[in-house]
């Protein structure tokens, strides 16, 4: 059993990052398919899809963006609220990530959303990461 689901999504993606995979595979669940959602809105992944749906531990293939040139779109990707250690936040007091160009995602009473999102609902929650 894993005690922290989402840092080990958080490291699979750093990793697979860092050796430049064109893709990454996840066990699947539905509160990492908003993260991948969230990652797609806001242009750090091309797609996300869910492989073999019918079985109940399927799993999320997540399709990593890199720039012309092979730079790449995830620079750093952070876990911020931990199990040990919860952090939440007001929709007012979300600042922006690297003056806009990170986002914060954040898992409020209407889904995992990013921290823009957050901000324009003015809907405030857990503070799951930070990725720039």
């Amino acid at each position: 059993m894993m005690t922290d689901p989402i840092a080990d999504m958080l490291t699979r993606i750093r990793n697979a990052v860092r050796v430049e995979k064109p893709y990454v595979d996840i066990p699947s669940s539905r509160f990492k398919k908003g993260i991948a959602d969230v990652l797609k809105r806001e242009g750090f992944i091309w797609d996300w899809k869910e492989i073999d749906e019918e079985n109940p531990s399927s799993t999320l293939r997540l399709e990593l963006k890199y720039g012309p040139n092979g730079e790449r779109v995830i620079q750093t990707i952070k876990r911020v609220s931990k199990p040990g250690r919860r952090l939440y936040s007001r929709g007012k007091e979300l600042k922006p990530v690297l003056g806009g160009l990170g986002i914060r995602i954040i898992s409020t009473s209407r889904g995992v959303l990013s921290d823009r999102e957050a901000r324009r609902d003015n809907l405030g929650g857990e503070v799951v990461c930070e990725i720039a």
